[in-house]
């Protein structure tokens, strides 16, 4: 017995050409793509709001001296601890434009991630190929991979930034600019440098936070060195006084002492705080002032000093003068005599 089964009473959704497929193909996915997109541009906006608005607490650039009663002492103790300075909000904000483009990249890669789905795209086989090949072309650029980390902790870090003066070993000079995989740098004869992040092995930076000028003079030996200590003193406080070097000098400055005794000269030493990348200058003015005061105090600096002795070529004695020959005296006349016989000795 054969029983007919109607499928009209089947409930099979929306029939392929009918009325509410198409409604659901040109209103439905479109309105939901169109909403993943709006909603990924207001979350984009909310994030970059929220990174500005941390960065924007760090542009804080003068210290309270209030706290402290003193400007001088306020910049020694919160700049030189890097609580309040330039580099600072610098950093803040490099690491604010970093953290905008990571999340811009996070956002967008997951909405269109889920456009795919709504498409009925199988994202799962896709998520696990972007995988396979992330990892394959990671394996074949380990050096692209390491450059990009190492660039990223060295912003992270604080090693260096934009105008900073750096030495990375076989590149010296002021870094112009810092990227993901290469840092580039302004040698001081003009050479532009690019180097890559995963090879800097080691940094020095001459311009964070805080510098030091070190001025070394030398004066004679004869010269009172507790004289000379007091005129670096008051020669280098003068320079700390003045309105527009002041501004500059972060501490008191201090003289050291005597350094070395060298070959030619007593050197003394005196140390200068100053604000960051403004050392070179300090120093130059300071040596100016110093020669200037020396030359007014009579205080010898000494230059280098040394006896040559000049070895010249042995001469040959002059040979004497030709004289004339001499007249042979006249000779006797001879005699004939006849030779006497020796006598014989017996011994």
């Amino acid at each position: 017995m054969i029983i007919l089964q109607d499928t009209n009473d089947q409930d099979n959704g929306p029939e392929c050409c009918g009325a509410d497929f198409w409604l659901s193909i040109l209103v439905g996915t479109p309105l939901l793509i169109l909403g993943l997109i709006v909603g990924a541009f207001v979350v984009r906006y909310i994030v970059h709001k929220l990174i500005d608005g941390l960065a924007s607490r760090t542009e804080e650039t003068t210290p309270p001296d209030r706290l402290l009663g003193s400007k001088r002492m306020a910049r020694a103790v919160f700049q030189g601890s890097g609580m309040y300075s330039a580099r600072r909000a610098a950093r803040a904000q490099t690491l604010a434009s970093l953290f905008k483009s990571i999340a811009t990249v996070i956002i967008f890669v997951s909405v269109v991630i889920m456009i795919l789905g709504t498409l009925g795209v199988a994202v799962g086989p896709l998520i696990a190929s972007a995988g396979i090949v992330g990892v394959a072309l990671g394996f074949g650029a380990q050096s692209l991979v390491k450059d990009f980390l190492s660039g990223v902790m060295m912003m992270m870090e604080d090693q260096f930034g934009i105008g900073d003066v750096v030495d990375l070993g076989e590149a010296t000079g002021i870094v112009e600019g810092i990227g993901m995989r290469v840092t580039r740098i302004r040698a001081i004869d003009g050479t532009v440098w690019y180097v890559r992040n995963g090879e800097v092995v080691r940094v020095g930076n001459s311009s964070q936070d805080w510098a030091r000028a070190v001025v070394d003079v030398g004066v004679a030996y004869g010269e009172n060195t507790a004289r000379v200590r007091q005129l670096l003193l008051e020669v280098a406080n003068e320079l700390a006084a003045d309105p527009q070097w002041g501004r500059l000098i972060l501490e008191e400055p201090e003289v050291w002492g005597v350094e070395m005794l060298g070959a030619d000269s007593v050197v003394v030493r005196t140390v200068v705080k100053t604000e960051p990348l403004e050392q070179w200058g300090v120093s130059r003015e300071l040596k100016e002032r110093i020669k200037n005061r020396f030359d007014a105090e009579g205080i010898e600096i000494p230059f280098p000093q040394r006896t040559v002795w000049h070895r010249g070529t042995v001469e040959p004695p002059a040979p004497a003068p030709a004289s004339e020959p001499e007249s042979p005296a006249p000779s006797k006349p001879r005699t004939s005599s006849a030779r006497q016989p020796e006598p014989e000795v017996e011994t």
